[in-house]
């Protein structure tokens, strides 16, 4: 009976109080990681609490059985009592061997501090760290994780479900959510110092003069100037037309003040006709000596943008001191705030070219990478490697997480956490040991006795 009352001590004793969720042994270091629990643990411990009581039962009943057999025995009741005694007597050894057993797991049994008993908060860091070691060695590998993403086949999956219109709609959707946040996080300031910053630097590092020239020397080597040419003596021959007497009011003001009024007057008419006349050549006659003249000056200039150490430092100098004005910088500012309202704009409206297009691209690749073998093992070499990558730098990194997470739990509660998740599963094993300890004390009391007949 001092044995059935061992038991019962594991299920309603003082150890059995520590499993209590709520009671005062739980009372744990605020901040540590596991010392709570939740409602699904304290449910998990009813189960295991009605387990130990079932468990401590069979052992009370094979103890029952085993005083009422010795005592039909001892009555004359008839040589079956042995067996019966044999049984029971066998049953209460294995249900006390498994008790100690499984005791041991999570506390003193009795409270004895017995060696090698309350083996997991006495042992929960070394458990963390072989535990650490266990994953590392066993998960995060390069071999195992190349082989256990080969054998996924990410490419042919990551395929077939961008294909289907339903997740490239999704896809899209998370993208612009994306882009909108990240667009919102980003301060215009700093995104117009960066470009301003970048522009300065990319025009510093680059001469402009000499690309300057090559376009120009082969815009004039095209005749692409000519267009330009034309449509500015046409507006300058429609301008005279209509400012005529702003023209001659202008050569009159800049005549001498001693010279006769009608003499200025017969001046300025005469320059205004020849400007006419001159402007009107250019504009009718393609091969206007003029027009021959600008173009050798173009050609001229091109070579010397290539070529003329002068002329290519005055336009450095020139190139500095726009992109230093005031203006400018305001200008890129602009651009900014106008191309992210757009961006914006196009992210948030489903119909938007932008999120069309980025929908079709999907769509494309999808069904490419669902039946494209190469481009399949491409995804599947990139995703490989940057998965090994991952694991390989900090791998490390990753254990420790687990050792330390190990470390900071607190021993007791611990156990009791882990008792609450597996002590139900471990009490069959009493149970198991009770009915196999008979079913063996069975088995060779009638050994004994065929043996000994």
């Amino acid at each position: 009976m001092e044995s059935a009352k061992a038991d019962q001590t594991d299920g309603a004793g003082p150890e059995g109080q520590h499993a209590r969720p709520g009671g005062a042994a739980n009372r744990t270091v605020p901040g540590r990681a596991m010392n709570s629990f939740s409602p699904a643990d304290e449910e998990k411990f009813r189960g295991v609490r009605r387990m130990k009581l079932t468990a401590t039962g069979l052992l009370l009943f094979v103890a029952v059985v085993y005083v009422l057999a010795k005592w039909a025995g001892n009555s004359g009741a008839g040589a079956w009592t042995g067996y019966v005694a044999a049984a029971a007597e066998a049953g209460m050894v294995g249900a006390l061997a498994d008790w100690f057993a499984v005791t041991a797991l999570f506390r003193h049994p009795l409270g004895i501090p017995i060696p090698h008993t309350a083996i997991i908060p006495t042992k929960k860091d070394q458990l963390g760290v072989s535990l650490g070691e266990f994953v590392g060695e066993n998960f995060l590998s390069r071999d195992v994780v190349r082989q256990r993403l080969r054998a996924v086949g990410i490419g042919s999956r990551l395929g077939t479900w961008l294909a289907d219109p339903e997740h490239a709609d999704r896809v899209t959707a998370e993208l612009a959510t994306a882009l909108r946040g990240a667009l919102a996080v980003l301060r215009d300031s700093d995104v117009q110092a960066v470009v301003g910053e970048a522009i300065n630097r990319r025009a510093d590092a680059q001469e402009i003069a000499p690309g300057i020239g090559k376009m120009l020397e082969k815009v004039v080597a095209d005749g692409g100037h000519r267009r330009v040419v034309d449509l500015i003596c046409v507006r300058a021959h429609d301008w005279l037309v209509f400012h005529n007497d702003q023209v001659m009011d202008a050569v009159q003001g800049g005549a001498p003040g001693w010279t006769p009024r009608f003499v200025d007057k017969r001046v300025g008419e005469r320059v205004y006709k020849e400007l006419l006349r001159f402007v009107t050549e250019m504009r009718d006659m393609p091969a206007h000596p003029a027009r021959g003249a600008l173009d050798r000056f173009l050609t001229d200039f091109a070579n010397d943008l290539q070529s003329d150490t002068d002329t290519r430092a005055r336009v450095e100098n020139l190139k500095r001191e726009v992109l230093g004005r005031g203006e400018v910088q305001d200008l890129i500012a602009s651009a900014w705030s106008s191309v992210r309202q757009m961006i914006v704009s196009a992210a948030e409206d489903e119909r938007s070219e932008l999120r069309l297009r980025v929908r079709a691209s999907l769509l494309s690749l999808g069904a490419r990478t669902a039946t494209d073998a190469k481009l399949q093992a491409k995804v599947d070499g990139w995703v490989e490697g940057a998965a090994v990558y991952i694991v390989t730098t900090y791998r490390d990194e990753i254990t420790s997480l687990i050792t330390d997470t190990v470390a900071g739990w607190d021993a007791e509660h611990t156990s009791k956490k882990i008792e609450a998740h597996i002590g139900r599963d471990l009490q069959f094993i009493r149970i198991n040991g009770t009915v196999v300890g008979s079913l063996a004390g069975l088995l060779i009391y009638g050994v004994s006795r065929a043996l000994g007949a």
